[in-house]
């Protein structure tokens, strides 16, 4: 029906549209489908994997020959589960360098704010009296859930830790504590 036309896309100059690694043609190599080599240097072969370090001691790491010394000057701060003394960093999953850690906080707290019960109870009460009583409802209660995530990496290891929220400034509090720490990781 239709004549076939030669496929323009082909490396073929003279356009015969020939199969790639068909027998004779010179210079057709088998298609193979896939990546090809890399180019530019990329994709990177992936790394070797790190040696297994669990978070809690236990089987897989190591126990110290003889006990740890305690760190010269004592504690410089503590923050939830984490300790610096000296120069290190304290944690439940090992001790960390403290010259060149990470420290990050994120807050997972919210306040609320209500109207409390005795409020509506004397505003009903002091209405029937006077109208004066619906300013009991002018009343706020501020209440504060959730806690402050801070979590700090430093010669290959990792640690988070978590601090209840007592009230809206306790992310303030963490954030200057944390700025201690980033001082004193300098």
């Amino acid at each position: 029906m239709s004549e076939q036309q030669p496929n323009p896309y082909t490396s073929d100059p003279a356009g015969q549209g020939g199969q790639p690694g068909a027998p004779g043609m010179p210079g057709q190599e088998d298609y193979k489908w896939g990546p090809g080599e890399a180019s530019y240097g990329y994709p990177q072969p992936y790394p070797a994997a790190p040696a297994y370090q669990p978070t809690i001691g236990g089987a897989g790491m190591p126990t110290p020959a003889h006990p740890m010394a305690a760190p010269v000057g004592g504690a410089g701060m503590s923050l939830g589960d984490i300790t610096i003394a000296g120069d290190q960093i304290i944690t439940p999953s090992g001790t960390m360098p403290l010259k060149g850690a990470m420290w990050n906080a994120t807050d997972f707290s919210r306040t609320e704010e209500k109207i409390p019960p005795h409020a509506i109870v004397l505003a009903i009460v002091f209405f029937l009296f006077c109208l004066l009583g619906l300013l009991f409802l002018l009343m706020k209660q501020k209440t504060t859930t959730g806690y402050i995530q801070v979590t700090v990496t430093s010669g290959g290891r990792h640690h988070s830790s978590m601090i209840p929220a007592v009230d809206a400034y306790t992310y303030q509090w963490v954030m200057g504590q944390l700025n201690y720490a980033r001082s004193m990781s300098m």
